[in-house]
């Protein structure tokens, strides 16, 4: 049994976390401010003895006594990263450095969330993890992809000078049950857009491509990385390589919800990225041969019928 703090536990993809490690029969501590995440998420977890949830910004330190710890802390969700830009970086930059203290004083290995936005929008397709990204400093999407960028230099600059446990995951874009159905991003947007049976938006022409993955294959993917020898730092890319445009995705989703929804377009924001598609093969060779394992029409029925329950 292992004692392993998830910051930004009661998120999205952490309470999904938390569910798996304390499967595995670990302790886990959940920590979070409730910005995007939500009691909802972990109140089912509350009576296990095993779990313990503190609500507590990592932007300010904070003190346990842990073997491992994932880092999840942070809105991923251009809605909500860009509400307040300054606290998104912020929580990147001081929440890491912050957490990577902890690691430090109590030898503990810390997994880094990182994302697929390091990348920008990509001249390389698709996107290796030595590719080093084209992103715009200054621009509305700044505040997450060079917070997480400025991170990902923390993690390595801990490792090497002072010996900090340390992995990095670069996460492309994962959907599936929990999702807050209010962070603007495509998957969620589309779903309930078409249970409501309101007009499906699409930004720009739709012909842009993504590559979704469900979150029970990031989650196996993220224990698998916090197993590997210690040398290996990543990062690593996690995501799926099936490719869709964003156009399929919504005529995908009308299909499954035998909704009567229209699909209709709006101007494309700034910084949007044309493509986005892993390149996996590192994960393959470093994770036991992982490889997601949930097809697109399998994660989205998962999902719509989440959103379902919860509308």
């Amino acid at each position: 049994m292992k004692r392993i703090l998830i910051t930004g536990g009661a998120g999205f993809i952490g309470s999904h976390l938390c569910d798996r490690l304390l499967n595995d029969g670990h302790d886990v501590i959940c920590v979070d401010n409730y910005f995007t995440g939500t009691r909802k998420n972990i109140i089912h977890l509350l009576s296990n003895p095993h779990f313990e949830l503190v609500r507590h910004d990592i932007i300010n330190p904070f003190m346990a006594e842990v073997d491992e710890i994932y880092n999840l802390a942070c809105p991923a969700s251009p809605v909500h990263y860009q509400y307040n830009a300054i606290k998104t970086i912020k929580t990147s930059v001081i929440g890491a450095i912050n957490m990577l203290g902890l690691a430090k004083r109590t030898g503990a290995t810390i997994l880094q969330a990182s994302t697929s936005e390091v990348y920008g929008d990509p001249l390389v397709h698709p996107q290796p993890e030595a590719y080093w990204g084209n992103v715009n400093p200054v621009g509305i999407r700044s505040c997450y992809d060079e917070g997480k960028r400025c991170a990902e230099t923390l993690f390595m600059d801990y490792h090497r000078k002072n010996n900090v446990l340390v992995k990095i995951i670069r996460i492309f874009n994962t959907y599936g049950t929990r999702m807050h159905p209010q962070d603007g991003r495509v998957v969620s947007n589309f779903i309930i857009q078409a249970l409501q049976g309101k007009d499906i938006t699409i930004y720009g022409d739709g012909l842009q491509t993504r590559s979704f993955q469900y979150v029970d294959d990031l989650v196996e993917a993220m224990v698998r990385m916090m197993a590997t020898p210690k040398a290996f730092t990543g990062p690593v890319n996690i995501g799926n390589p099936n490719e869709f445009t964003i156009l399929e995705l919504a005529q995908t989703v009308v299909a499954l919800t035998h909704s009567k929804s229209k699909i209709i377009h709006l101007p494309l924001p700034a910084d949007d990225p044309k493509q986005r598609k892993p390149d996996i093969h590192l994960a393959k060779e470093k994770l036991g041969g992982w490889t997601p394992a949930t097809h697109l029409e399998e994660g989205l029925r998962k999902t719509i019928a989440y959103f379902k329950n919860t509308l």
